[in-house]
């Protein structure tokens, strides 16, 4: 099988889970990774024994051949890197928030599907082994032939100090949209690949710590093609008593006409049937990597894809879905109505 050559750009918090994905995955290789400030990709780069760094993606294109461009930037850069190299015939994984608005967003997936390229966004929540074992139990229709309802609770407890966010990703304090257009976004697609189409949404969004811009707390109340109800309340400020409030970001239940799933916050999963004794269900999932290796499991999904031909599960035209409900939900919280995507 002929390797496939990374270039990562954005040297950031997170983009060490990317690097640190790429490694293990058979016949993929990392063959620089850029950055703005060159002592930041050096240092990531010195980290995973990555041969080249460069501060310029134009520098890039003129110094190494690959074949996938691994955008880890914040989302104003990601309109221009993924035309060029949509423009240059390299294949593109690019995280999420997708672009600063919906409009831009719109015309960046009707580019990319005018390429020649394949194009993914990096939504790694719904790869997280605790979803996909609770989806292969509602496939199974482990909790009855109907899915009545869907609800997470979430508290990260990153956000109620005055150096809020500063010490890992600064920018937040400074985003006029944050709670769901950062992290409920997770949890909106992470619905979607559970309990399938979203069809209207009622949404209450405040801010909590008064020192950054953007809204860190919501409820959300989500309505699904298939007559399930969604609930979504989270907010960044408050703690979860949790030792690991990012490992699973909090808990959820979901009901059916036979039963109950529980998704605890260490991961660990119960089933209760009607009439029956709850039972925790046995799967693998660990501390490794983002999220029990999450960002492995979706880089290795693109790479599978791409190399089998196969549709990306967060492909572009499916993550708009995601972002018509982002917008709905702020439209909703704005006017205090019910809203359709």
């Amino acid at each position: 099988m002929n390797p496939l050559n990374v270039v990562c750009v954005g040297a950031g918090y997170f983009a060490r889970y990317h690097v640190e994905a790429w490694k293990r995955i058979p016949d993929v290789h990392i063959v620089g990774i850029c950055d703005e400030d060159l002592q930041k990709a050096q240092k990531l780069a010195a980290e995973f024994d990555v041969e080249k760094t460069y501060n310029s993606i134009d520098k890039v294109y003129d110094d190494v051949d690959f074949d996938i461009l691994d955008i880890i930037t914040p989302p104003s850069s990601h309109y221009a890197l993924c035309t060029q190299a949509a423009d240059r015939g390299k294949h593109i994984v690019c995280q999420k928030p997708l672009t600063p608005d919906f409009d831009k967003s719109q015309e960046l997936v009707q580019r990319m599907n005018d390429s020649n390229v394949r194009f993914m966004v990096h939504e790694n929540f719904r790869f997280q082994p605790w979803y996909r074992k609770i989806r292969s139990l509602i496939e199974e229709k482990a909790i009855g032939d109907d899915i009545f309802s869907i609800s997470h609770r979430m508290r990260t407890g990153d956000g109620w100090s005055e150096r809020a966010y500063l010490d890992r990703q600064p920018y937040f304090r400074e985003m006029p949209r944050l709670l769901v257009y950062e992290t409920a976004i997770h949890f909106i697609d992470v619905f979607r690949f559970l309990a399938g189409d979203i069809i209207s949404v009622f949404a209450k969004l405040r801010r909590l710590n008064r020192d950054i811009k953007g809204e860190d707390c919501g409820l959300i109340l989500f309505d699904f093609e298939n007559g399930c109800q969604g609930v979504f309340d989270g907010n960044r400020y408050n703690e979860s008593p949790s030792s690991n409030p990012r490992y699973t970001f909090g808990e959820m239940l979901i009901e059916g006409s036979g039963g109950s799933i529980r998704l605890h916050s260490d991961g660990s999963i119960f089933q209760k049937k009607l009439g029956a004794e709850e039972v925790e269900i046995e799967y693998w999932h660990d501390d490794v990597n983002f999220a029990s290796d999450c960002v492995y499991f979706t880089q290795e999904h693109f790479i599978e894809c791409l190399r089998y031909g196969r549709d990306f599960e967060t492909n572009g035209n499916e993550y708009l879905r995601n972002l018509q409900v982002q917008e709905a939900v702020y439209v909703s919280a704005r006017e205090g109505i019910v809203v359709e995507p």
